[in-house]
């Protein structure tokens, strides 16, 4: 009992740790890319916050495989180094007995890895694009930020406001490039604000500004000084894309049963079953050998993590180019992880038995 509560509170210690490490990594990251596109004009800056909502979703049953395997595999690392992990040999208890508890504390974070896999990473998926469908949907310029040129979805247009006033409803500086008719137009205002019309039709009226309009390039141009000017903006209606598989319900994915529909699902199967394995084989990987380094297995550790991600995703290509079968690419690369280790626990079983006989 002793032996089960000091491993626990290590794991949840290292597992808290692991986790806020990764998911600030994570966050700043896609703060980072959200801002940027917010910037530049792509989305909105109100939708900054849910799409990195949807986006962390989407991301936490790696970050929680992830967390489980290195949680493990520090504390049990910090037990060889601190020599505790020789005083539990010594009181009785092998290696095995590793597996039970670890296996106990898995499985709640396993259980929670498939949820978000099989059910909320997928709807976090839909959200998003059913956002950005939205933003696409908006008028031209509702979608304008302040001291950034926003080109309109037809290309015949360039917006760029320096300001927002009295609740954002008015805008100040406003500078529009139009092209009518081969001439090119460019308008300058103090002031603009959108504008319905009682038929359904918006436009964005200027106040007290000019419009210079003639041909790129030729000294003929016009000058015209106007109070009000209104431009009519044109609706836009986004084009439904085609459902990504990444987005689709577990449900659905059953009944399509297309390659990418399989590959989908040999995805989301995946990743439970590598945090099991991850976990279970962070047992005999954290065996430290202080002739080698200690820092020896934590590599060997990252490089096994690699090459079985890369696997998974190279099996889950196969079954989209149907180079295997999914009832093949399913299990394959997890029954290799699976002889992996019990290659390992046996190699480390054998360790322990010689350590035993030297003892006597």
């Amino acid at each position: 009992m002793i032996f089960k509560r000091a491993l626990f509170r290590e794991l949840t210690g290292a597992s808290v740790t692991v986790f806020s490490t990764l998911l600030a990594i994570v966050i700043t990251i896609l703060v980072v890319r959200f801002l940027g596109e917010a910037a530049s004009g792509a989305i909105t800056s109100a939708a900054v916050a849910p799409m990195l909502g949807f986006s962390l979703v989407n991301y936490l049953p790696v970050l929680l495989s992830l967390t489980l395997f290195i949680a493990v595999l520090l504390a049990l690392t910090r037990c060889y180094r601190d020599n505790e992990m020789i005083v539990w040999f010594s009181s009785g208890v092998s290696l095995t007995a590793w597996v039970r508890p670890v296996l106990l504390f898995s499985l709640p974070v396993t259980l929670a890895i498939s949820l978000l896999s099989f059910v909320l990473a997928p709807w976090a998926l839909d959200r998003s694009a059913e956002y950005r469908r939205q933003m696409d949907s908006q008028d031209e310029v509702a979608s304008v930020a302040p001291g950034v040129f926003k080109e309109s979805k037809q290309a015949d247009r360039v917006y760029f406001v320096e300001n927002f006033t009295q609740g954002q409803k008015t805008v100040g500086n406003v500078f529009i490039q139009s092209v009518q008719h081969g001439k090119l137009g460019v308008m300058v205002a103090q002031q603009g604000y959108q504008e319905v019309a009682p038929n359904g039709d918006k436009f964005l009226v200027l106040l007290n500004g000019r419009r210079y309009e003639g041909q790129a390039g030729s000294p003929d141009f016009r000058i015209l000084e106007f109070e009000r000017y209104a431009v009519r903006v044109e609706p836009y209606e986004a084009q439904n894309k085609d459902i990504s598989p990444k987005s689709m319900t577990t449900a659905a994915l059953f009944r399509d049963r297309t390659p990418p529909a399989m590959g989908e699902l040999l995805w989301r199967f995946g990743l439970p079953l590598s945090a099991i394995l991850l976990a279970l084989l962070a047992i005999p990987l954290s065996f430290v050998n202080p002739r080698a380094g200690r820092s020896l297995n934590l590599i060997l550790a990252v490089l096994i993590y690699m090459v079985y991600s890369n696997f998974i995703s190279i099996a889950q290509a196969w079954v989209i180019q149907q180079k295997i079968s999914f009832a093949i690419g399913v299990w394959a690369v997890h029954a290799v992880m699976a002889g992996l280790l019990l290659l390992l626990f046996q190699h480390r079983l054998s360790l322990y038995s010689v350590f035993s006989l030297l003892r006597r």
